[in-house]
């Protein structure tokens, strides 16, 4: 079994796999230079719900028609190295996603099927980066920590980013309209965590942006919606980015391009496949989550 080595925190952690881990970890989906890309705007403009209480509602209704699905497609993966050279790796991607928690994404880099490997369940989530200029295991279990708090991103804003929202209690969220949009404000008491930017003509999820500690942190940009099954779209494209916290400028995004969205029935055998987490094997660094802290660990 994995022994505990030392203790790093994120924000002290500089080396290049620190910039890729928080591509799918911190995360989650926006404009690489710079700050986040500007939301393309509706070409019509419609009239928005009422209050917050409706607009709720109407993405929980939609909420009762996501169905397990599988998606391929390319990948744009984009960082900087310790030398703050900007890397970008473009690669083929699957995708199986099973609501409300199960998610396995893989990525044929360096000539490996499974150079990179993101996953979770309803306990844990785990990513695996082979190429030996980056390889590393990172994996962490949900009951550790809050982790859209704390990381902002991972497997569950991909999750989101496909359009399976959670939405918590009615009385954190308030209504505001901005051309053409509704937006959803999520409060944590007084501070900001979250906004969801609909569109008023079809209501579908153009853009969420997340916040730590009131600062922006992540966004996820959605276009391209396709119809997966009665009453339910999915993006094909979907813009990851996640920011440093003390200054809006991007650390590293993820572009995701699916050609092809479908849905599944997942067998058992299936299920234990894709959404068990694999134990380390053969990686440079293993590291395990625990909050806002990485645990390096040995083989």
């Amino acid at each position: 079994m994995a022994t505990e080595r030392h203790r790093k925190s994120p924000k002290e952690y500089i080396e290049p796999l620190f910039c890729v881990f928080y591509t799918f970890l911190w995360l989650n989906v926006f404009g690489f230079a710079g700050c986040a890309a500007e939301m393309k705007k509706p070409t019509h403009l419609c009239p928005g719900k009422k209050s917050a209480a409706e607009s709720l509602a109407l993405l929980e209704q939609r909420a009762e028609n996501i169905v397990p699905l599988k998606a391929t497609g390319q990948c744009l993966l984009q960082y900087y190295d310790e030398d703050k050279k900007l890397k970008k790796e473009n690669f083929p991607v699957k995708l199986w996603a099973n609501p409300p928690s199960e998610i396995y994404l893989q990525g044929d880099l360096a000539f490996d099927p499974k150079g990179i490997v993101l996953g979770s369940n309803k306990d844990e989530f785990w990513l695996a980066m082979k190429p030996k200029e980056i390889s590393g295991y990172w994996w962490g279990r949900w009951s550790a920590g809050h982790y859209l708090d704390n990381m902002m991103i991972g497997p569950q804003i991909l999750l989101e980013a496909l359009g399976i929202v959670r939405v918590g209690p009615q009385e954190n969220w308030l209504l505001l309209n901005e051309g053409g949009f509704d937006v959803l404000v999520n409060r944590q008491g007084t501070t900001e965590s979250r906004r969801i930017y609909i569109n008023n003509c079809d209501y579908l999820i153009r853009r969420i942006e997340y916040f730590n500690a009131g600062q922006p942190a992540a966004v996820a940009e959605l276009d391209k919606y396709k119809k997966v099954s009665k009453g339910f779209f999915v993006p094909s494209v979907i813009k990851i980015a996640n920011l440093f916290e003390d200054k809006a400028e991007d650390l590293a995004s993820i572009s995701l391009n699916l050609g092809s969205i479908k849905p599944v029935t997942f067998t058992d055998k299936q299920r234990k496949r894709l959404f068990t987490r694999p134990q380390p094997q053969g990686f440079k660094h293993i590291y395990k989550i625990v909050e806002s802290d990485m645990i390096e660990q040995s083989q």
